[in-house]
């Protein structure tokens, strides 16, 4: 098995350049490992490439193996590096993950919101998380491909909502396609990392689905998310 890998870290924003250059001696760069879990064709790939280079290919092409890339993200006190791993939905390469998960920060685990079957195997893909990694993980049930419409639509946000709160998880709705939600839905995950504080709250980490600890999230330069998904001019997966 190969392991595809390649890098962009974000623009440091004008305000934090004086604190990286004096303080990045002192500590080393945290990383963080994040996992994106979900069947064939849920939008993994694109949710992860809109957020690296706020772009989606509209060729899909189903991952094989495992794919990683990495961005930093500049916070108000510290730098982290996310590493982002890619897993492929696939049922041949499920033997591989695993392994992938056990040492991980995060779990998103995403599903098609026009897909049932995408959704109700979710509860597999957590199942696996916690018995690799306990509780000591943040684990993000996330939504996507919602601007395809309600028409469309066989999981209702509620109906999600509610699978999250039971099984203790984060949740977020999002269109890849369209960029809406991808922002905060990282803004979230960033938000959930030992070490970070809930900006909207004060509190440390995000609720449901792993604690965390200290520091106020810079916004990084991405598109900015349409209010609603009638503003967008293309649809999103």
């Amino acid at each position: 098995m190969s392991v595809a890998g390649s890098e962009m870290d974000s623009k440091q924003p004008s305000g934090a350049k004086r604190q990286s250059s004096s303080s990045s001696s002192l500590a080393p760069l945290a990383k963080y490992k994040l996992v994106f879990l979900g069947d064939q064709s849920v939008g993994k790939t694109s949710i992860i490439t809109r957020f690296m280079y706020d772009n989606f290919d509209r060729h899909y092409q189903a991952t094989i193996g495992i794919d990683f890339l990495s961005k930093t993200m500049y916070l108000e006190d510290r730098t982290v590096r996310l590493q982002l791993w890619d897993t492929a939905g696939q049922e041949r390469f499920r033997s591989l993950i695993p392994s992938y998960i056990r040492d991980s920060s995060v779990a998103v685990v995403v599903y098609d919101v026009t897909n049932r079957a995408s959704f109700l195997n979710t509860t597999k893909w957590v199942e696996d998380v916690r018995a690799e990694r306990g509780n000591n993980v943040v684990i993000c049930l996330v939504g996507n491909k919602t601007d395809l419409g309600n028409d469309k639509r066989q999981i209702s946000t509620e109906e999600g909502e509610q699978k999250a709160q039971k099984d203790g998880l984060l949740f977020m709705e999002c269109s890849a396609k369209a960029g809406y939600n991808v922002k905060s839905l990282f803004r979230k995950l960033a938000t959930s990392l030992p070490g970070s504080v809930d900006p909207n709250n004060g509190s440390n980490g995000a609720s449901g689905g792993g604690g965390a600890g200290g520091s106020s999230l810079i916004d990084i330069k991405l598109s900015a998310s349409p209010v609603n998904l009638d503003d967008a001019k293309q649809c999103g997966c």
